[in-house]
């Protein structure tokens, strides 16, 4: 499936269509010949995310286009661990990936997906995931990996290894500018980027395999990073896609694995993110789910509200970094 649109359309709820639909006019019907910018989106996500995921790209993309215009086209992995509900969605709206091939794209972005091994190799879907990486490297002439996948990445084209971190990496942080690069510019001088993960990548290491880190986020380490070879790679650690309520639904996730016995720990609140009225009430909640771990202790989480000025701060950056990167595409082009 493809989805065409320039900076005038609405992307709040995508209507997802199969490949070739409306190819020729923008989504009212007006005739429009301009050429789009083709970017492929191979969403690996977990199935509660498939959507947001697919909302929030479209949604970048389209605030970053500018006057240009953007097709986007939705791949999967088959590999990927699906429910049936996912599995369904996925067979009807994306393409397969051995289908890549068939689509002139100019661009490609590579979402990670929730962890279920401890080693990158063990994931059911490796094999798939490094013949993807292989054929990103000779057939666009950009890709951005995303999390997991850039962590995926690094270890199978430079066998860099991801350490896993003493606690989870989530909340949004201050990333300042550590090169002067054209996906960087127009940003503010420091931004704001939501980061959620369990593992880390070493700065030096990076370096020393030929690796440009581009920013760094103080309290969680390497944000976005670049390899310059066939193709120019582009690596989040981060997560400026996430919308701002991202971070919370995955804290109330972990709260119900938490209370439905899944984890060990009572997951703490992402950094910077509730307000600290939100934070107080928080701790309380977790001392209160520790003394008594039942599901319908959830029922009792009291309100929560994000910190002021977060929702502004978050799409600034995000939608300069993705409007910055159409833009080295369709020069390119």
């Amino acid at each position: 499936m493809s989805l065409l649109f320039d900076s005038a359309d609405p992307i709040d709820s995508p209507v997802l269509a199969p490949d070739g639909a409306g190819d020729e006019r923008c989504r009212w019907g007006r005739p429009d010949h301009r050429k789009p910018i083709e970017i492929g989106l191979v969403n690996n996500m977990g199935d509660a995310a498939l959507r947001a995921t697919e909302r929030q790209f479209a949604r970048l993309l389209r605030d970053g286009a500018g006057e240009r215009r953007v097709r986007l086209h939705c791949f999967a992995l088959r590999s990927v661990p699906r429910s049936a509900a996912a599995r369904h969605r996925i067979d009807s709206l994306y393409s397969d990936i051995a289908d890549l091939g068939r689509v002139r794209l100019d661009g490609l972005i590579v979402t990670g997906a929730e962890p279920r091994k401890a080693a990158l190799r063990d994931e059911p879907y490796w094999d798939e995931f490094r013949r993807l990486v292989d054929w990103a490297e000779a057939n666009t002439r950009s890709t951005i990996w995303s999390c997991l996948a850039a962590h995926a990445a690094v270890l199978h084209l430079d066998g860099i290894e991801r350490r896993r971190l003493p606690r989870k990496c989530s909340g949004v942080y201050t990333a300042g500018k550590l090169q002067r690069d054209p996906m960087l510019d127009d940003l503010p001088a420091t931004m704001r980027v939501s980061h959620s993960r369990l593992n880390d990548l070493d700065a030096d290491e990076l370096s020393a395999a030929g690796y440009e880190v581009l920013t760094r986020a103080v309290g969680a380490g390497v944000d976005v990073f670049r390899r310059d070879g066939r193709s120019r790679m582009v690596f989040f650690q981060g997560h400026p896609e996430y919308d701002p309520a991202t971070l919370q639904r995955e804290f109330l996730r972990d709260v119900g694995r938490y209370l439905a016995g899944e984890r060990d720990d009572c997951p703490e609140p992402p950094c910077n993110y509730f307000s600290s009225e939100t934070e107080a009430r928080l701790a309380a909640f977790c001392d209160r789910a520790t003394a008594d771990r039942r599901p319908d202790v959830i029922a009792e989480l009291p309100p929560l509200a994000l910190r002021p000025g977060l929702t502004a701060a978050l799409e600034v950056s995000a939608v300069a970094l993705f409007g910055n990167w159409l833009s080295l595409l369709a020069a390119e082009s």
